[in-house]
């Protein structure tokens, strides 16, 4: 496993019972890049996401980050090593404030106490654009700040691996623009960014590198103009022929 790439899957399966999800999946994603994944529903993107961060064993195969083989290792542990990531509808605790949620996971997904973790906190919410909302309930939040919060949580942990799955679903143009300008700001701090995303002209904004995906197989992967122009990726994702 070479430096430069953080995280790496190999020959990854996934089956639920009779059904296979996942055949044979190879990913390798680099340090500090954005990488965009892409396919039609059921083509496995989230069950690949649920692999990688643990919360999913995999059938066969094997998943290493930062050169260690972590197939044994559960979600929190993946969590405190530095694997965050976020899920396609937010899951907030409704009668804890902002501040309280992220708080959770800065001390449960980062081990965090004290000041530390205040500081962790503090950080994630504005970086999120939240400071002024932190004593608010979450259950108060229209969807914007509620990804918004999604997202912050998963930057209170500190991770060096961030696994976005279709944070932009259900925003409005304005809000799509001010999430991709955040996602890209976070990648060019230097923060290696997984980003599946139906909303493709927001991802391609974003991503240096795109993987298409389908029936749990990897079709494509490189330049994301070239990939999308690719004729299988027209018809696998787009339900149409090339031009």
């Amino acid at each position: 496993m070479s430096q430069d790439v953080i995280l790496e899957a190999t020959g990854v399966n996934k089956h639920f019972g009779r059904l296979q999800v996942l055949h044979g999946i190879d990913l390798q994603v680099r340090r500090g890049e954005a990488l965009g994944v892409v396919g039609p529903n059921g083509a496995g993107k989230t069950t690949l996401f649920g692999v990688l961060a643990g919360t999913l064993p995999a059938s066969s195969g094997s998943v290493r980050f930062n050169g260690a083989a972590i197939d044994t290792w559960d979600a929190p542990r993946r969590c405190r090593a530095g694997i965050a990531r976020t899920h396609q509808v937010p899951r907030p605790f409704q009668g804890l404030s902002l501040y309280e949620n992220t708080l959770v996971a800065a001390q449960h997904g980062a081990a965090l106490r004290g000041r530390e973790a205040d500081e962790a906190v503090r950080h994630s919410l504005a970086r999120c654009e939240l400071e002024h909302l932190a004593q608010r309930p979450a259950a108060s939040l229209g969807l914007m700040d509620r990804k918004r919060l999604e997202l912050a949580r998963a930057l209170a942990t500190r991770p060096s691996l961030l696994l976005l799955d279709e944070i932009g679903g259900g925003l409005t143009e304005a809000e799509l623009v001010t999430l991709s300008t955040l996602v890209a700001s976070l990648r060019d701090e230097g923060l290696t960014v997984v980003w599946i995303e139906h909303v493709l002209h927001a991802l391609l904004k974003v991503v240096t590198r795109l993987v298409c995906m389908d029936a749990g197989t990897v079709l494509a992967e490189g330049d994301p103009h070239a990939v999308m122009g690719d004729a299988r990726v027209i018809e696998a994702y787009l339900g149409g022929v090339a031009a």
